[in-house]
């Protein structure tokens, strides 16, 4: 019995495979760095018998600073969309050349889709999405923020980790940006780059009733939005429950992510008052959009 609880206290303490899910996501920067400088000399001078590391990350950049592979995951259904090996040695900076090369290499690979021939920005095509497609959490006031310091900062095309860096933008929250920018047709993103097209930067130099407008049209390419449109048109009272459109939602999602979507449509057809919602009543309706 002694044995097996020494054998199991072995593992727990000095495990041969030390698995890591975002270890260092809730940390403030000074203390994440130095709990990863801390890691590292414990791999570096073998001061554990630990035989491999398997460390989970959305931080672009902490993936870099630590990692001899990079797997980089799709989804939908879940595969390994690239293997990267990496052969800098530590210490890593991040003012250094082959460093930043290989982050914008991560970010090229993160933001090209697969098969999808290159064209110039001016035939680019918005990316068709479907009622159920999981819409990015962002806010219109983001959006128009992110697409006038492109416009202003960089002329309308901008280095993706660049864009992150100058606005303190972690991977998930750069990535939910750029894909709702390429939705609504105001961007696209191609070798880890974006790009502003003629309608985001018609978008940029509108004025604030202008720029609602052009919200609503470019709101067509989102299915959602444009179905809760349909239907309160089509009702004689012009409206309907939100319960109605979180039960058609519920038919592709789960009940807590048909919440988020639902909400999110709503923030984005209010934003640009093509439909008015009321909080206390869970009604949508045409009555004096706002």
């Amino acid at each position: 019995m002694r044995q097996r609880v020494g054998f199991a206290r072995a593992l727990v303490v000095n495990p041969n495979l030390l698995l890591m899910d975002e270890p260092f996501s809730a940390l403030d920067v000074l203390t994440a760095e130095n709990l990863i400088s801390d890691l590292l000399n414990l791999w570096q001078e073998k001061k554990t018998n630990t035989k491999g590391i398997l460390f989970v990350t959305h931080d672009i950049e902490e993936a870099a600073w630590l990692a001899d592979k990079i797997l980089i995951f799709g989804s939908d259904p879940g595969y390994i969309r690239a293997e990267i090996k990496v052969d800098m040695p530590h210490p890593r900076t991040e003012n250094d050349m082959e460093f930043r090369k290989l982050v914008d290499h991560i970010y090229t690979l993160m933001t090209t889709k697969p098969n999808v021939e290159e064209q110039r920005v001016t035939q680019y095509r918005p990316k068709a999405i479907g009622l159920g497609y999981r819409l990015p959490d962002v806010e219109p006031g983001v959006l128009t923020g992110i697409l006038e310091y492109i416009y202003e900062a960089h002329e309308g095309h901008c280095d993706l980790p660049e864009l992150a860096d100058e606005n303190y933008l972690d991977a998930d929250e750069l990535f939910a940006i750029t894909e709702i920018l390429e939705i609504l047709g105001f961007a696209r993103t191609l070798k880890g780059d974006i790009e502003m097209t003629k309608q985001g930067k018609a978008f940029v130099q509108a004025d604030i009733l202008q720029k609602k407008e052009i919200f609503a049209a470019h709101l067509k390419n989102v299915p959602l939005a444009r179905r809760i449109r349909q239907i309160l048109d089509e009702r004689h009272n012009h409206k309907a429950s939100r319960s109605r459109f979180l039960s058609e939602l519920e038919d592709f999602l789960s009940e807590d992510e048909a919440e988020r979507v639902l909400n999110t449509a709503i923030d984005w057809g209010r934003y640009a008052e093509i439909f008015a919602y009321d909080s206390n009543t869970k009604m949508l309706s045409l009555e004096n959009p706002d």
